[in-house]
Formats: C-alpha cells, structure tokens, sequence
C-alpha cells in the first residue's frame, strides 16, 4: 500500500507539468484518474517521434513524450464540452480528494468545472490550477510554455556561452524544466493543503505559476542580483561564486570539476602536479579565485590536457576532489551506480509488450514506489472507472459512448 493509496486524483491537466505532479501521486500510491479528450487525448500522445515500438519493431500511438509523465495512470475519455460530460466530471471530482487542472484562467469555468463549482459539491476538495502566470496579474489570461518562460524568468540569461566566446548567446535548459520544477512544486503544495484538511478540515484552492517557479528557482543568481543590483551575466558552464566549478578539457574528451573549499583546490593541484597553485595569493581562497578567476582558468586548462577523463576522476576521487565525466544517455543507463540504483524499470504494455520508463527517484523504507501500470492507451479505463467510481454499468456507458460522450 503506497503512502497516498487513500487518495483519488482527478487529472484534467496534459503536457507536463500538470502530468508530472499526477504521476508523482501516482507512484506514491494515489488512484490517479486522467480526463483526456475522446479521439485525442493529451496533447503530447502526438508529440513525436520518437513513438514507442511495438514487438515488431514499427511505431505504436504512444509518443516517448506522453510516456514520461503518465505512469500509473487510468486513462478515462470524457467530453466535457456537453453537459453529459460535464455531470460525469462533477461527479468523480465529487468523489475525489484532488483535482489538478492547467487549463487558462477561466477556462473551465464555462463547462462548471472551476474550484468554485466544484468545491460546491465537494467542500473538501483540494484543486490545484497550474497556468503559465496564475491566476492574479496583468498576464493571468496569456498562455504560458516552458520555453517562453525560461526566456521572460531569466534562465536564459544565465545560460550559454559567456559574451565574446564563440557561439555565445542565450541558451534554454535541454529538458523543459520549468514544467517539471512546476509540477515538483505542485506536489508540495498539494501535499500542504492535504496536512491543513487533516488537521482542520475543508479543502483550498491551489494557484500554481509557471513563472513564479521559474523567478523562485534561480535561487543564487537571483540573490546575486538583489543584494548587489547587478544583473548575472551568462558564464558557460562556469560557477559565478565558486572557481574552480566547470568543464575542462582532458586528453580524449572533457570533465567537470566542482571545488567547493580550498582544501579541495589544495587537493587538486597536489594532483594536478602544480601544488604551488594553493600558494598562490591570487589562488589561496575561493574568494581570491573568483576574483582572479581569468587568471587561474587558463592555468587549469593547460594542465588538464595531459591526462584522459578516466585517469582525473580516478586520481580525484582517491584524492576526495568532487568531479566527474559529461556522459551522453547511453553512458548515463551504462552507469554501474545508475544501474545499481534501479534507475531504468520496465511495465508490461498492452501494444509493445514492454515500456522502459526512469524510475522514481524517491525512496521511502516503509511505504515505497510501486509501479503499478504503464502509461495509459487513450480511453483504455473508462468502462472500468465509471464503473467502479460511479456505479455506471456497462450498458449505459455503451450509451454514453454513442452519443459521443465518452
């Protein structure tokens, strides 16, 4: 029995960041419900390739997109525009403890689905509403995607290759971390208002931002600014408060290496073969290396060439310096400690056989993760669901679907 496994969560939501807050329910045990359109389903079904494969090696319907952030799931189609579906809705929000939504601002309310509605029927419901700019401002009603926001919250401007280097200029993230920090966040506050109804009673409305994780979640950089006035500028894969915490250069390739005190700088230039390096007055503290870091940068990089990736991390590891190699998807799977970690898990799948899916990084001693089923086929629960949570029997949900409603 998983942690949450006393909970129901409707799904309205679809792309990322509402999904991935589901499947985190979901993997701690909530019996999690996604409302998808009938035909459709959620946005990012269609979003490849890639598509998973079936057992004769040809694309199935399911894109490796939707595929990571639907585990654990039971796909219900539901056509909420007519008032049939909407009573449905209703009715398994009723019967429900969360509704997570991302809809726009207002979006649902013209169907009787926003917290107001259904709070009328379930007082205690908790309804997190995720939108690019929440609910309040003079950018509530503008759609928001994780790019934009990467751009207009300042990632961007913290992120690529620093001003006159060779391809410099603005960079996003390669995954679309916004969302998913969104829907870490998400969990969090669904988490608090679960705590709240436990201890005194009723439910809440939960206004979740996309922008206003993004500002919150540049941590540092934004205290960097808001204590000196002075804007971040972007660094490559430098550290603005620490030197040396970068890539560099090694004899087949590149490797990081992260100093976090001086005794480590001391560490690594006994390593490096330059112990006069941790002597130095314009070295001697992290201080001092910041401030003369274009200095020391170049000195590090000359000395880095003459050894491979695997001979630095050996030779820093035993020495208790923190680095290590930049490892493409393939390596990172290959990881003995990856692998030791159970990081890649598989589910029967009704069209492939299998799914691959990366496992759930949280581990409980008492309640753990449990992968129960693989990402849902569009509409593959709807029968079972409204039977089970409604009492609808089969008979009438043949027709529901039709009359198009399911």
């Amino acid at each position: 029995m998983g942690a949450l496994s006393h909970l129901r969560v409707l799904d309205l939501s679809r792309v990322l960041a509402g999904p991935w807050a589901g499947q985190i329910l979901a993997d701690l045990g909530a019996d999690v419900i996604k409302v998808e359109r009938p035909g459709n389903g959620d946005d990012t079904r269609a979003w490849g390739p890639p598509f998973l494969k079936d057992i004769e090696g040809e694309n199935t319907s399911e894109a490796a997109y939707y595929l990571s952030a639907n585990r654990n799931k039971q796909s219900v189609t539901i056509d909420f525009t007519q008032p049939e579906g909407q009573r449905l809705v209703r009715e398994l929000a009723a019967k429900s403890d969360i509704v997570i939504e991302n809809f726009k601002v207002g979006g649902l309310a013209a169907y009787g689905l926003d917290y107001a509605a259904l709070k009328a029927v379930n007082p205690e419901l908790i309804y997190c509403s995720i939108t690019g700019f929440g609910q309040t401002g003079p950018y509530a009603k503008r759609a928001g995607y994780d790019f934009m926001i990467q751009g207009l919250g300042g990632l961007m401007s913290l992120t690529g290759r620093p001003e006159g280097d060779e391809g410099a200029g603005p960079v996003k993230v390669g995954v679309a971390l916004t969302d998913i920090l969104t829907g870490l966040y998400s969990t969090v506050a669904i988490l608090a208002a679960l705590a709240h109804r436990d201890q005194h009673g009723g439910g809440q409305h939960i206004d979740m931002a996309l922008l206003d994780v993004q500002v919150a979640c540049l941590a540092n950089q934004a205290m960097n600014y808001l204590t000196t006035g002075v804007a971040p500028k972007r660094l490559g894969n430098a550290h603005p408060n620490i030197v040396p915490y970068q890539d560099f250069p090694t004899a087949d390739g590149d490797f990081i290496l992260t100093v976090g005190n001086d005794s480590q700088f001391r560490k690594f230039a006994e390593v490096a073969g330059q112990p006069q390096w941790a002597d130095d007055p314009r070295f001697v503290t992290n201080k001092l290396r910041v401030a003369n870091r274009a200095e020391l940068i170049p000195l590090i990089r000359q000395a880095t060439v003459f050894k491979t990736t695997a001979q630095w991390v050996a030779q820093l590891e035993q020495a208790g310096v923190p680095c290590g190699p930049i490892n493409d998807l393939a390596q990172v799977f290959a990881d003995p400690q990856v692998e030791a970690r159970g990081l890649a898990v598989e589910l029967p799948h009704a069209l492939a056989g299998i799914v691959p899916q990366v496992a759930s990084p949280i581990r409980l001693s008492e309640t753990p993760v449990e992968y129960r089923r693989a990402p849902p086929l569009l509409g593959e629960h709807t029968g079972e669901v409204l039977l089970r949570v409604l009492g609808v029997c089969g008979e009438e949900v043949e027709r529901l679907r039709g009359d198009g409603v399911v």
